[in-house]
């Protein structure tokens, strides 16, 4: 029997997903970012948490050279950071205001939390590189709603409780 792979990513794009903008320095302290929506908590004791990254993704090196990166939480009204981050624009970075904290890795401001970590360890996970991060600081909005993904599209949360 053959493996669908359409079939495959139409079905996990049944489980909606929420967007983040992973961050990190390249070697030179230029900053660095990605659209990412596989993201995950890991560990509550130590603080872990993981994404994961395309094999293609040209920075891949940069992010296991770095030995930092940040998980910015996008808020529903982020969409325009999430596409520019997911295309290959030229400067990406143009016109985006973000801060530095203790790494200096870029922290976008007004996500619904930001994810300052260390790399804790990275794993091959198919046609994806697996990084493990533990979460050395953090903030989030106690209001608000994250940026959602479902079925190839961005969808809205419900009116139910932000």
């Amino acid at each position: 029997m053959s493996f669908d792979s359409r079939a495959f990513r139409n079905a996990l794009g049944c489980f909606p997903t929420g967007v983040t903008v992973v961050t990190t320095l390249d070697g030179n302290g230029a900053p660095l970012g990605v659209t990412v929506s596989s993201f995950t908590s890991v560990s509550l004791s130590p603080p872990l948490v993981l994404f994961c990254l395309d094999d293609k993704n040209s920075w891949i090196e940069e992010f296991e050279r770095n030995g930092h990166f940040a998980i910015n939480v996008l808020s529903e009204d982020q969409q325009d950071l999430s596409v520019r981050f997911s295309g290959r624009m030229a400067d990406k970075w143009a016109g985006v205001a973000f801060e530095r904290w203790t790494s200096g890795v870029p922290i976008l401001p007004s996500c619904q939390a930001n994810f300052e970590c260390s790399v804790t360890a990275t794993h091959d996970g198919g046609d994806h590189r697996i990084f493990v991060g533990t979460v050395e600081r953090m903030r989030h909005l106690p209001a608000g709603r994250p940026l959602v993904y479902s079925r190839g599209n961005y969808a809205k949360l419900g009116d139910g409780e932000s």
